[in-house]
């Protein structure tokens, strides 16, 4: 939500209008960590409640349900969100069948996966897989750290 605001500018002797636009405090991507919640005197603060993005630890479904939830939201493409599915993806080396994500709760470090899927395409050639994975690098710097859920159930 935006609030705007209509100027008349006359002092020029033109008869222009001004629109001037701010976004209200709580759209402007304040990280909920650099917030200071305040709790009155002689009152114990709640527990935190709050769950924050963080790729650098995170299983393979929770970056399975957030990428969709991206999806559903037009936040992102079903082309951009490629790169992220093919990092949900855990093959078992010994029986060579896909691992499934609902019963994996090995945190996972996507960045970290992201950066090395770069080198990889760089030593192959694959500028279009690297530039993806650069692409979806930036996405995950970009929500690291912000609000993924607030639970208000007292």
């Amino acid at each position: 939500m935006v609030c705007v605001t209509a100027t008349s500018v006359y002092s020029l002797g033109v008869g222009r209008m001004r629109i001037d636009a701010g976004s209200y405090f709580y759209q402007q991507g304040i990280p909920i960590k650099d917030v200071t919640p305040v709790v009155p005197a002689g009152v114990a603060a709640p527990p935190s409640r709050v769950s924050q993005i963080d790729f650098t630890s995170m299983t393979r479904q929770q970056m399975f349900d957030w990428m969709n939830n991206q999806i559903r939201s037009g936040a992102m493409s079903l082309d951009e969100s490629t790169p992220f599915l093919g990092m949900t993806v855990k093959i078992d080396a010994a029986t060579g069948a896909p691992v499934d994500m609902a019963s994996d709760t090995e945190p996972v470090n996507f960045i970290d996966r992201a950066r090395q899927g770069i080198a990889g395409a760089l030593w192959r050639g694959d500028q279009d897989a690297a530039a993806r994975l650069q692409s979806a690098v930036a996405t995950m710097q970009r929500y690291q750290g912000q609000v993924a859920g607030v639970d208000i159930r007292a």
